[in-house]
């Protein structure tokens, strides 16, 4: 067991079983099938009937679908300097959209309305990007959460401004477990036009989905999805996972006990006076500063990031998958260091 990335985790037995079943005859390809159309109808039931949703392949591919489907060349997405789409896609965004990604400083991960009224004073100046689309991450990439109103007051400014708000949630059912809600409650109830839904974090195997809640963003949809060669041909083992990780809330047990075991660590780690977690611990990913001289032997055991090498900074993730034996063990070792 690691801490390493909740990417690094295996697929529940449920999702696997539901794929062995898919696994039968043959069906429609590129999503006309019923594999889909069930899928489709549970995240609907999920999100609201006005979702229009969409299976992919990859995160990336799912961000740049959404700027895809709302931004023309010219345009720009504003987002935190910490934003997944803006640091670690590989200038995806910018390659396949010709779309300018501007930053704003994070706040533990957060956009705040300042910071994004910041990124507005240049609109209608021929010689700037014009904005179009506000990107934020739920749970954000420093693992704390966005309250739905804090959700809603940036929606309020997109909404004034002639803006589309985008919601990375490569870990929403994270965040959704720790407030103790439904998706819609964080999307389409606070003013979202858009949704990357992640899966594969949180217990899937392969695959993701943009939920499209504006309507008039899902008309072209279909065929940006083919051009950026997010279509796969045989989506019933895509729309089989998503079956199986939203029936009886799988997606949901799946992220408290990744949470749970983040709590765990995270109040065991900071009764050691040489730790000092950095973020609110809020979904399942720890950022903490050890003594340098802790960090590669407990990296080789654990398997985890070295975040900030020159500050002795380390994230954890817990997953679907962590027991408490596997918390125990680091923190063990971390109090056995701390008393060498």
């Amino acid at each position: 067991m690691g801490f390493g990335s909740d990417n690094h985790s295996g697929v529940h037995p449920r999702v696997l079983d539901a794929l062995i079943a898919a696994n039968s005859g043959h069906v429609s390809s590129y999503g006309a099938d019923p594999f889909t159309e069930k899928a489709q109808e549970m995240v609907k039931e999920q999100f609201g009937d006005q979702a229009q949703v969409f299976f992919v392949l990859t995160g990336t591919g799912a961000n740049v679908l959404s700027v895809q489907a709302s931004c023309r060349s010219f345009e720009a997405v504003i987002a935190t300097d910490a934003a997944h789409l803006y640091c670690d896609e590989c200038g995806a965004v910018e390659r396949m959209t010709g779309c300018r990604v501007a930053t704003v400083p994070h706040q533990q991960g957060k956009l705040s309305p300042e910071g994004l009224l910041s990124q507005l004073k240049r609109v209608g100046d021929v010689h700037s990007s014009q904005p179009r689309l506000v990107s934020i991450t739920q749970s954000t990439e420093l693992g704390t959460v966005y309250q739905p109103d804090e959700i809603k007051a940036l929606a309020e400014i997109t909404k004034s401004r002639n803006l589309f708000l985008h919601v990375d949630g490569a870990r929403l059912s994270n965040a959704a477990a720790a407030l103790e809600c439904r998706f819609a409650d964080i999307t389409a109830a606070c003013g979202v036009d858009l949704v990357s839904l992640g899966g594969t974090k949180n217990g899937m195997m392969v695959g993701e989905a943009v939920v499209v809640l504006n309507p008039a963003l899902g008309e072209s949809f279909p065929w940006y999805r083919k051009q950026s060669m997010q279509l796969a041909s045989k989506m019933r083992y895509i729309s089989a996972q998503f079956s199986a990780w939203l029936e009886d809330d799988l997606w949901r047990k799946n992220a408290l006990n990744a949470n749970r075991m983040a709590q765990r660590l995270a109040t065991g780690a900071s009764q050691l006076e040489q730790v000092e977690i950095l973020y609110p611990v809020e979904a399942n990913e720890i950022f903490a500063r050890l003594p340098r001289q802790w960090i590669d032997p407990l990296v080789a055991k654990y398997n985890f990031y070295e975040w900030e090498a020159s500050l002795n900074q380390v994230r954890w993730v817990t997953s679907w998958d962590t027991q408490e034996q596997d918390v125990d063990a680091l923190l063990h070792d971390m109090q056995l260091l701390a008393s060498s």
